[in-house]
């Protein structure tokens, strides 16, 4: 007797339990992206308004935003230098443009800030190019980006002439290449602590540059406001924004 001939009580029972199985895999699958989707929309952290809206007006800077990222460029002045920044976790692009304004008036130097898929850089697959295509003007690029943007910005970094690292450190290994790499951190960082930026010194070239801005905290590298777990600054937004527009300006190739 087959099978087909035998009564539904006796059918194998394995058979029965198969749509259950895959129902529930897809429902496990479902609440995974609906989570993921939740997670990604919630807390996230906008730009301040004063620092924006100063930025906003000054003469010397030129905004412009084709969704993909948001150009900084310098009304008059450019070098041809170019900086593609990735923001942190769940950081608005808006909320970097008055931290790098300095850099971009001051120096002449083009910046490009990406917007993430979803908020966050490891969901973000593009290429480099998708981002200094934005500036066709700019023959030298750097990449750079801050906490997790800066993890990705190690990933991309092959593709660029120089690494710029915003309270950040590299997963992948670059130790063995050539790229010059430039460290930013701050003295009182909660988040990428100075203890985790010593840790993760070895995955980077021995001829990186290592600057810890004193006073600086986890959210100094951006205008956004104060961020959960992070220390408290003692150093004031404009003086951490001019030491970075220093540091960029000696460190940036040029072309």
């Amino acid at each position: 007797m087959t099978d087909r001939e035998l009564p539904s009580a006796t059918r194998p029972r394995r058979r029965r339990w198969v749509p259950w199985v895959l129902g529930g895999i897809g429902a496990l699958v479902v609440l995974l992206v609906g989570g993921i989707l939740i997670y990604t929309q919630v807390g996230v952290m906008g730009a301040e308004p004063g620092p924006l809206a100063q930025a906003e007006q000054d003469p010397g800077l030129t905004i412009s935003d084709d969704g993909a990222g948001i150009v900084l460029s310098p009304t008059t002045g450019a070098t041809g230098q170019g900086l593609v920044f990735i923001p942190g976790a769940k950081v608005e692009a808006e909320g970097y443009i008055a931290t790098l304004a300095d850099t971009v008036v001051d120096d002449g130097i083009t910046v490009v800030i990406t917007r993430p898929w979803l908020n966050l850089a490891f969901f973000d697959p593009r290429p480099l190019s998708t981002f200094t295509d934005l500036a066709p003007d700019v023959t030298t690029w750097a990449v750079g980006g801050h906490s997790l943007g800066g993890v990705r910005a190690c990933q991309l970094a092959s593709d660029a002439d120089a690494l710029v690292l915003f309270a950040s450190y590299c997963a992948n290994d670059l130790s063995a290449s050539e790229l010059p790499v430039l460290s930013l951190s701050g003295s009182e960082d909660g988040l990428s602590t100075p203890q985790k930026i010593a840790d993760a010194k070895a995955q980077l070239p021995a001829s990186a540059t290592f600057v810890e801005i004193p006073g600086a905290s986890h959210a100094s590298f951006g205008a956004y406001g104060p961020q959960p777990g992070d220390g408290t600054p003692t150093a004031e937004p404009a003086e951490v924004d001019r030491v970075i527009a220093e540091e960029l300006s000696g460190f940036l190739p040029r072309p």
